[in-house]
């Protein structure tokens, strides 16, 4: 497990050993070229369609967790059914579908597979506006899980098809602000029609009846995905492009047996994520936390923290991005890991004083700083990932990347924190300990084993710049 990836004078990489009776994975083989991608302008089209879907994905996502608090008193739920809600519902059949379903991504047409999934889970976020109990939203949210399973395989994989090594960060930076979008708008929309229809009153609508506030919201967000689902078919296929195995179809147990040969490079991406994502209960409780331990209400930390987190995040991409490019430019090649190293770094005493602020306004301020390192780093820890994955298990290697980040960070993390909560702490207002006690706990290993990928990382980075050197010698 602890094989050291080869370095920059040992140009082949040594073949998977299969299980017994399978085929071997031939060694594979960069074909980075700058003249066999797409033109830009369709490369960019792309990029712009997919930041309109990641921006539908988390909002869909991310909007339960404001109405959370209303959710939990119409259906007298406890903090662990909420976490319920708010995580192992999502993630149920991403666990069961995200995984499978990203063999076909790297061997099938991805824009249409990812037309269906957005049509998916945007008819099941609206129908958790038409939830009548915590079990039929939680199969709702169940839905919006299994739609969405597809989306971040696909949508890496393609925009790595259209860009070359390094432009990849950039691209992946400005789909990302799609992430940023979403996750501020389901803020910000969600803040805003909560407080519209508390003065306007619940309308009554035929067939459906009067509805709740937090319904009307679900059915808003939820019913234009649909049209978005359209807009994805007007993206072209990229043709393949990258590191190569060869070979038009690997199986799961060969390509997983593909990271387990270089656990070295993969190994502290997952073990850190894995530790990381522990932590991000806190983010999901974030309108609980605010309207329990300083009385604020969603809809005025909705429009608060969805406000800063647009403007900090996107000041993030654009800052990350620059600073990528200019490391590469003296010389850098492993200036994606290190941004990501340096930004957790500073993120982490900020994280930790969060929870303890007096005041909302400071708590919000640390809140910034760790937006701030994450919308620097996010892009740069996906084009990470991209850049070392063969091609041809591109999709199942992001999908194992992201099952972790959904179902530890969506799915246990708001779960863990809810059970803290009630049998650690044993009181609701002790949100801010069990928020803190996580951040202790998780974020400082996920930066020291985060940090044990660095040199593999680099050392694998000029192995691929040597070839594509001889390449065009």
């Amino acid at each position: 497990m602890g094989t050291t990836i080869a370095s920059s004078e040992e140009l082949p990489i040594p073949p998977v050993t299969p299980p017994p009776g399978a085929e071997p994975i031939p060694a594979p083989v960069d074909s980075q070229d700058a003249a066999r991608f797409p033109p830009p302008r369709q490369g960019w089209y792309a990029v712009s369609v997919l930041a309109v879907v990641t921006t539908f994905a988390l909002l869909d996502q991310g909007i339960i967790g404001l109405l959370i608090q209303q959710i939990k008193r119409d259906f007298v739920l406890t903090d662990t059914q909420a976490g319920m809600l708010l995580g192992p519902a999502f993630v149920i059949f991403y666990a069961f579908l995200g995984l499978p379903l990203s063999r076909y991504v790297d061997r099938g047409k991805r824009t249409v597979i990812m037309a269906l999934g957005i049509f998916v889970w945007s008819v099941a976020t609206a129908a958790c506006g038409l939830a009548s109990s915590f079990v039929s939203l939680f199969a709702s949210r169940i839905m919006v899980g299994a739609g969405e399973s597809i989306n971040g395989p696909a949508t890496y994989s393609i925009i790595s098809d259209y860009f070359p090594r390094d432009k990849l960060p950039r691209a992946i930076a400005a789909m990302q602000v799609g992430s940023v979008a979403g996750s501020g708008l389901s803020m910000v929309i969600g803040g805003s029609m909560i407080w519209i229809i508390a003065n306007v009153g619940n309308p009554d609508l035929p067939l459906l009846g009067t509805l709740r506030p937090w319904q009307v919201v679900f059915l808003a967000v939820g019913l234009p995905g649909v049209l978005v689902s359209l807009l994805m078919l007007t993206v072209k296929e990229p043709p393949r492009q990258g590191l190569r195995l060869n070979r038009p179809k690997v199986p799961a147990r060969q390509a997983y047996g593909y990271l387990l040969k270089n656990f070295a490079l993969y190994g502290p991406m997952f073990i850190g994520l894995t530790l990381g994502s522990l932590d991000g209960g806190g983010r999901a409780w974030g309108a609980a936390f605010f309207e329990r331990t300083y009385g604020w209400s969603p809809p005025q930390y909705g429009l608060t923290s969805g406000i800063m987190s647009l403007v900090v995040m996107l000041i993030g991409l654009y800052v990350g991005t620059k600073l990528v490019e200019a490391m590469l430019r003296k010389g850098h090649e492993d200036a994606p890991m290190r941004l990501v190293i340096y930004c957790r770094l500073v993120a982490l005493p900020a994280a930790l004083a969060m929870p303890l602020m007096p005041d909302p306004w400071l708590a919000l301020a640390c809140s910034a700083v760790g937006m701030l390192a994450l919308g620097m780093s996010g892009p740069s820890l996906n084009a990470v990932l991209q850049i070392v994955s063969p091609n041809e298990i591109r999709g199942q290697v992001t999908a194992l990347y992201l099952f972790i980040f959904f179902v530890v960070g969506s799915g246990i993390s708001p779960l863990v924190t809810g059970l803290v909560t009630d049998h650690v702490f044993t009181s609701p207002d002790d949100l801010r300990w069990s928020i803190f006690l996580l951040h202790a706990i998780f974020l400082p290993a996920a930066l020291v084993v985060t940090a044990l990928g660095w040199k593999p990382y680099r050392e694998e980075v000029r192995r691929l710049n040597a070839i594509d050197r001889a390449a065009r010698a």
